[in-house]
Order: structure tokens, then C-alpha cells, then sequence
């Protein structure tokens, strides 16, 4: 079978959840929500994986990981930093947040020579998921006329958290069931009489809850990089005024690629519930979630078996 690589993006500061949640122990023996993501994309035939981290957090992230994944698949690190910057541009005063998850996957160039599937550390998107990626990845070739990626694509419904807003990448896609468009809505609530999400912080618009999103798991080619490396010294200087907080995010790129008819990507449907940890509420919600599907045979009670 092709190689294919996993790109974990770990290097969140995780603000709103009050701590590392990347190494925030979820399974019955003491299982980290990358342990499960690994094993499932181990079980659909990756054979190397590539963490993109923190420096600051490096001990306690190799400590919690490198005792179950680096001794089953090859394993590298590499840091996501806000330095170096593209020449001429400089490290703005005040900047302390990474600079998004665009720029964290243009950060594992060195390590990744395959197809690949990017995802972030902090989120369960389950053993179809990386199944479904698995499959298209190892067929996909570029073509003069386009880049071939993919996304999994879940439906709203099965992807918010009770406990507050969320960030979802909205995908529009043609009969085919390539993406068309995909809009980064950083705020979606669920409310008592419906789905809404908002710009402002004060204005909420509805949304269908059968909305097809991106929960960031994507499959690519290495010739992203070329592209992410051409934009991000773009995104830099477009967003100068709001350069503080601003963020290059994977999926407004694809959207930009898709729109210039430089990538056909194409969306695996996925009716699976996703989980994850953005608030601390969400974490025994999560697990709960996790001992039914080790009830039902998914996984084994302890998942690296010592």
C-alpha cells in the first residue's frame, strides 16, 4: 500500500479550555484523545506520523505520547513558532498567539513526503473517518489541471458543544461532491429553538443543522506546501491592521484554491458523532462517549494493550 502520513496540529494554546487539553487523559487508562485519532489511523494503514507542538510544552508532550506511539509508528516533532517571520516582515509587538493552523502545516514541510491527512489534536473524528481518508488518499495524484486533496465532511448536528460556541468551516459542494466553497464561521451555538451563528458577537443568523462543515481533518498532497508558503507572507500583509490576533487557517486557504480552480478536493460524507474537549464541560460528556464505544467492541478497554 502508498505511505501515508498523519499531521497532528498540537500546538493550540487552548485558552478557553484552562489548560494543555492535548495531553488531558479522557480513556479509562489514562488514553489521551491523540491516542484514539492514532489508533484509528494506524488501524486504516498510516505508517508515520508527524506531531507539530509548542517548544514550551515538548517534555510534557513527548512524556504523555512517546511512551505509546513512538515505539508502534515512526514519530517525528516539529514546533510551531511565531519566528522566523518571510523577509521583510517582522514579529509584531504584542503577538503572542501561533499563527493558525495553515502556518502549523506549512511547518511540517521537512517531515511529510507523501499523501497526507492534517488533523487536530484535540478532537475525536472517529474510525470511518480516517478509513474513508485513507482510501481516496492513496489513490491521489496531481494533475496539471489540479491538486488532489479531500476533507471529511460531518454534519453540523453531530459536531457542537452544549457548553458554548464553536468554530466550524461551513462547505458548500457540487453533485459530484466536490467542495465548492468553504466559509470559517468562528462562532455556532446551539439554541433552545435552533442553530445560529454570528460575526458580530450580537447579530445570530441561523444555519441548517444538516450543514455539511470541516472539523479540520484533510487530506492533502504534498504540493500544499508550495502553496502555503506562497500565501502565508500574503495573509501577513492583508491582515497587517488586525495582525495581532489574526490567524491563516487552513480552511479559508482551501476555499481560496478551490475558487481559483487550483484544487478539486473532493468531501467524504461522514454521519458520525465528532467529540471533543473545548470547554472543560465537554470532557465527561466525551468520556461517557468513549466507555459506550468500548462497550460496543470499538476499541479495547486499554487501547495500546499495557
Amino acid at each position: 500500500m502508498a505511505s501515508l502520513t498523519l499531521v497532528v496540529m498540537a500546538a493550540g494554546i487552548g485558552s478557553r479550555y484552562g489548560g494543555l487539553k492535548q495531553i488531558d487523559p479522557v480513556g479509562p487508562n489514562g488514553e489521551i484523545v491523540i491516542d484514539y485519532s492514532i489508533y484509528d489511523a494506524l488501524r486504516a494503514g498510516f505508517d508515520k506520523v508527524v506531531f507539530i507542538i509548542r517548544r514550551e510544552i515538548e517534555d510534557a508532550f513527548r512524556r504523555q505520547v512517546g511512551r505509546t506511539v513512538e515505539g508502534r509508528v515512526e514519530t517525528a516533532y516539529v514546533f510551531q513558532e511565531l519566528t522566523p517571520l518571510p523577509e521583510g516582515f517582522h514579529l509584531p509587538q504584542g503577538r503572542t498567539k501561533p499563527w493558525g493552523t495553515a502556518h502549523a502545516i506549512l511547518r511540517a514541510n521537512d517531515e511529510v513526503r507523501t499523501p497526507f491527512a492534517a488533523i487536530n489534536a484535540d478532537d475525536y473524528y472517529g474510525r470511518t473517518a480516517f478509513g474513508s481518508m485513507a482510501v481516496h488518499m492513496r489513490r491521489a495524484a496531481d494533475t496539471p489541471a489540479f491538486y488532489d486533496y479531500a476533507m471529511v465532511g460531518y454534519i453540523l448536528e453531530n459536531t457542537l458543544s452544549e457548553h458554548g460556541h464553536v468554530a466550524r468551516g461551513v462547505c458548500a459542494a457540487d453533485p459530484e461532491g466536490h467542495l465548492v466553497d468553504v466559509c470559517e464561521r468562528r462562532k455556532v451555538q446551539r439554541f433552545e429553538n435552533g442553530i445560529r451563528y454570528t460575526e458580530n458577537g450580537r447579530d445570530w443568523i441561523d444555519i441548517s443543522a444538516e450543514s455539511v462543515v470541516s472539523m479540520n481533518i484533510w487530506g492533502f498532497t504534498p504540493s500544499i506546501f508550495g502553496e502555503l508558503e506562497a500565501r502565508f507572507p500574503v495573509f501577513l500583509r492583508a491582515n497587517e491592521p488586525s495582525i495581532i490576533k489574526a490567524e491563516f487557517l487552513i480552511p479559508e486557504v482551501v476555499g481560496s484554491l478551490v475558487r481559483e480552480k487550483k484544487a478539486r478536493v473532493k468531501v467524504l460524507p461522514n454521519h458520525d458523532r465528532w467529540y471533543g474537549v473545548t470547554y472543560p464541560e465537554d470532557r465527561p460528556h466525551f468520556q461517557a462517549a468513549l466507555r459506550g464505544l468500548i462497550a460496543q467492541g470499538h476499541y479495547p478497554e486499554n487501547l495500546w494493550g499495557s
